[in-house]
């Protein structure tokens, strides 16, 4: 059972192959996965400005499928604690407010130089980087974390891919250390 209690910065929601694959390691018990409204509304926004092919009525509903998904992962009633944050990006205070209202133990960001360890320190809190947070589940429980990563792969329907490629795809989506772990023979061969 998962015991880490990990809030996901909208920078790594806001790729979709990166956040099936923190959010299928969270399904498998390996985390337990936090946000707030303003960080899903972070992440949607920006990738409705960023893409125009993308509808907001779809983001709405993966949202509403990650909520539903996991039932406790949306914080609420952190916002007290913003405006007595101090942090180098000032926008980026909701999601230590999040983690700190939530008992995280780790911030999952792309953004660490935003989460200084001397801020976080006291609360107990970490900022780690998506590629070293899934390098870390697959030492925390190697079998869940590839049966998850298999079960995933072949969920993708459109287009299917090949182990392979799977493991391509998860490079591309910002997790280059996993990827090379998961290149080895043994790995491939149970995805």
């Amino acid at each position: 059972m998962a015991t880490d209690v990990v809030v996901l910065d909208a920078c790594v929601l806001y790729r979709a192959q990166l956040r099936n694959c923190l959010l299928s390691l969270a399904a498998a018990d390996l985390f337990r996965p936090k946000w707030s409204d303003a960080i899903h509304e972070e992440w949607i926004s920006n990738l409705l400005s960023n893409r125009s092919d993308l509808r907001r009525k779809d983001l709405e509903m993966t949202r509403d499928v990650m909520n539903s998904k996991f039932i406790d992962s949306v914080v609420q009633g952190s916002d007290p604690l913003i405006s007595t944050l101090t942090l180098p990006d000032p926008n980026d205070r909701h999601i230590l407010a999040v983690a700190i209202h939530s008992h995280a133990d780790a911030i999952v960001t792309f953004n660490r130089k935003d989460f200084p360890p001397a801020t976080l320190g006291p609360y107990g809190i970490v900022a780690v980087e998506p590629d070293e947070f899934a390098s870390y589940l697959l030492d925390l429980d190697e079998d869940a974390a590839l049966e998850a990563l298999a079960k995933m792969r072949c969920r993708l329907k459109n287009p299917s891919m090949t182990p392979a490629e799977f493991v391509d795809s998860i490079e591309k989506a910002g997790l280059p250390f996993a990827a090379s772990r998961l290149r080895s023979p043994l790995y491939l061969s149970r995805l």
